[in-house]
């Protein structure tokens, strides 16, 4: 079984390709797109989903090679194993990661079972051996972790920002971002709110900066 190298890919505003048509296509077609990709689908035929999606170029015709030109990543989920392969072969050749659906031994990168709240991304994988264990991990965490984790992490960021821009010393940064970081600020958040959790955070910083515990 292969080892896969954990990674999260940068692919705003970069082409990325999916050969298909159906509704497995239209999948990867919005999540590519939530990602910011700029989505090229091709196929000779479309299911409404994806007759009806905005925001993607829709090229009707079958699979050409031509079609891989300046693609960052491509995604093959036809129902024809023999282009599948030619797929996966034309973008190995290329360099571009390829992933062809429920195919492990043709995908030089698998996607992940994800849990996305807001920012905050818990994917899980079994490397292709059970995509029903990760799936049913995956709704074990959805249980878990709800949607103050998304507020929770939003707000981090923006604290981030704050303290990256008015905080110079690197060491009290490290301090200060570990601190607002902490489960009671999660507990904040679930319990008062993210005006609350800001607040507090807020004075946290004031506190360190002028030299408070």
């Amino acid at each position: 079984m292969i080892k896969y190298y954990p990674i999260f890919l940068n692919i705003q505003d970069k082409k990325c390709v999916v050969v298909g048509g159906g509704e497995v296509a239209w999948r990867k077609v919005c999540s590519l797109k939530d990602a910011g990709a700029k989505v090229t689908v091709v196929s000779p035929e479309f299911c409404p989903e994806l007759e009806k999606e905005t925001g993607i170029e829709r090229i009707t015709q079958r699979y050409d090679t031509k079609f891989l030109k300046e693609a960052v990543l491509v995604v093959a989920s036809t129902n024809d194993g023999t282009v599948n392969k030619k797929i996966y072969s034309d973008a190995v050749e290329r360099g571009i990661p390829v992933n062809v659906v429920d195919k492990p031994e043709y995908c030089s990168f698998i996607v992940p079972s994800s849990v996305m709240r807001g920012d905050l991304c818990i994917s899980v994988s079994t490397g292709g051996a059970s995509p029903t264990l990760a799936r049913y991990i995956r709704e074990l965490l959805e249980k878990q972790f709800g949607d103050e984790y998304g507020e929770f992490t939003k707000l981090l960021s923006e604290m981030r920002r704050k303290i990256l821009s008015e905080v110079k010393e690197e060491s009290l940064r490290r301090d200060i971002l570990q601190r607002i970081a902490g489960l009671d600020m999660l507990e904040i958040v679930k319990k008062k709110g993210v005006l609350e959790a800001k607040k507090k955070m807020l004075e946290i910083v004031s506190e360190k900066i002028s030299g408070g515990n």
